[in-house]
This record gives C-alpha cells, sequence and structure tokens, in this order.
C-alpha cells in the first residue's frame, strides 16, 4: 500500500490488548485510524492519541453498518479493515450453555463476515482494499477445554480462504494473522467462562483446564509468547508490504505448537496433551 498518511483503517476491538496496540501504533504511523469498541469511554487514550474513537458492537447490525457508514461519510474510504474483536471461553463441550456458544460465534465469527460484507463495495469500487482477520495459532490446532473457541478460529481461518480468492480479483487482498501466547488479559475471559462447573463428570478436568490456562500466562511458557504490541506490528507489516503473506504466524509458542501439531498428527497431539490434562473418564467400578 501506499502513503500511510492518506491511507484509513478501521479496527474493531480497540478497547485493550491486540487492538489498542495496533489503533496506537498505526495512528503514530500517520495512518487515520478509526479504533472501535462496544464502550467507546475506553477509547479515550487512544482518542488522546489521535485516533478517531467510534462505537462498535459487533453482534449488532445496527452498530456495525452506522459504523462502517460514519468512516465513509467522514474520510471518504476505508483502505484497510482489521478484524480483531474476539473472546474466549473454555469448558468441556458437553458443559457448555448453547447461548454462550452462540455469543462467542455471533462476536468471533459472525461479527467478522458481516463487516467484511460491509467495507468491500467500497473496497471493490476503488479497486484496492486490505482486510486483516485475527485468528489464532488456536486456528490450527485445538487444545481440550477449548472446543468452542477453537471451533471459531477453524471457522475464521476457512472464511478468510475463500474470501481471499473470491476479492483478490477486485484488488482486494486478505490476511490471516495468527498469534500464540500474547500476554494480554484474554485468558482471564476462558477462565472466568468455566466459573460454576465445579461439579458432575467434568469436574475435575475443567478445574485443571482453568488452572492451566493460568499456568501458561503466568509460567515459564510466557517466555516464548509475547505482548500485544508484536501482534501489532505484524499487522502493520502486513498492511503495509506491496505483497502481504497468507498468514503470519505470531510468537515462537505460535511456530513450535503449530509445527510440533502438524508432525505429531492427531493420534500423537492427543497422547502429548493426555500429559498435560486430565482425561475425563467414568469412575473405576468399586469392588464389593
Amino acid at each position: 500500500m501506499t502513503d500511510p498518511a492518506a491511507r484509513t483503517v478501521l479496527i474493531t476491538g480497540c478497547s485493550s490488548g491486540i487492538g489498542e496496540a495496533t489503533a496506537a501504533r498505526l495512528s503514530k504511523s500517520g495512518w487515520t485510524v478509526y479504533a472501535t469498541a462496544r464502550r467507546p469511554e475506553t477509547l479515550d487514550a487512544l482518542a488522546a492519541g489521535g485516533c478517531r474513537a467510534l462505537a462498535l458492537d459487533v453482534t449488532s447490525e445496527d452498530s456495525m453498518t452506522t459504523a462502517v457508514d460514519t468512516v465513509l461519510g467522514e474520510a471518504g474510504r476505508i483502505d484497510a479493515l482489521v478484524n480483531n474483536a474476539g473472546y474466549s471461553q473454555s469448558g468441556a463441550v458437553e458443559t457448555l450453555d448453547l447461548d454462550d456458544v452462540r455469543r462467542q460465534f455471533e462476536t468471533n465469527v459472525f461479527g467478522l463476515v458481516r463487516m467484511c460484507q460491509l467495507v468491500l463495495p467500497s473496497m471493490r469500487q476503488k479497486g484496492s482494499g486490505r482486510i486483516v482477520n485475527i485468528s489464532s495459532m488456536g486456528g490450527r490446532l485445538v487444545f481440550p477445554g477449548g472446543g468452542a473457541y477453537h471451533a471459531t478460529k477453524y471457522a475464521v481461518e476457512a472464511l478468510s480462504d475463500a474470501l481471499r480468492f473470491e476479492v483478490a480479483g477486485f484488488g482486494v487482498k486478505v490476511v490471516i494473522v495468527e498469534p500464540g501466547l500474547i500476554t494480554t488479559n484474554f485468558e482471564n475471559a476462558a477462565v472466568a467462562s468455566m466459573a460454576g462447573n465445579d461439579d458432575g463428570p467434568y469436574a475435575e478436568f475443567n478445574a485443571e483446564v482453568a488452572k492451566a490456562t493460568k499456568e501458561v500466562y503466568a509460567g515459564p511458557m510466557r517466555h516464548l509468547g509475547g505482548g500485544p504490541d508484536a501482534v501489532a506490528k505484524v499487522i502493520e507489516r502486513s498492511l503495509t508490504t506491496r505483497r502481504p503473506r497468507i498468514r503470519y504466524t505470531v510468537t515462537p509458542s505460535a511456530s513450535l505448537s503449530i509445527r510440533s501439531r502438524n508432525l505429531m498428527g492427531a493420534r500423537g497431539w492427543d497422547a502429548v496433551l493426555r500429559t498435560q490434562f486430565p482425561q475425563p473418564a467414568a469412575p473405576a467400578p468399586q469392588d464389593d
């Protein structure tokens, strides 16, 4: 892409973490940044730094439409969309509340698809544009207890692959960014989502998943991760290079985990996971 000073980017999920870091970084590089979040009051620091703050709830059609119309009305163009809004929940699949699963798909998948649909007409009209979809290493492998979250990221990967082919002829490029362990408060939502799952056949499993999640972000494994700006730096590169990669994997934890999963195959991966997570099972029969 050309001079960033003439470019406008719309970013979802900027209240904290990767979205916040990306908005701040691109604004400092001269982009016109529309930073969005469900609660615009969380964007005050970004607004003070030069970003244009907008309310945007990716589970609301009216909110998404209004945000895109506002950017087009003010800037006259959307050169790039960064679909970052998303969250994680954990728990054994049988224990998940389906309303919670639907909410996760609404945020992580359906909102992403709708945002792409809303910005693409203007991108096609001017013959250029870039869409960056934030996936995860969790879109290429699965950890026990993360079925719902991983399912949303696998969906993001598939949708992005299809979209990339479909819009290339209009001059629009689609990029997937796959962060690994990122030291934000991201894990808190996943752990909190298991509250109340403290009895039944999956009680020990859910408790161990919660414990393992906390330990990964607080223990030695965090040294294979990185901060939100590590992802923001890659997003900036994907927006400014003439020929971006199809996928960008961020942090050693992502590269190592994806490579290991590919080499081990499904059974080998399961065997390794059994050394780290208790496998739910029926209690052993008692002798009379």
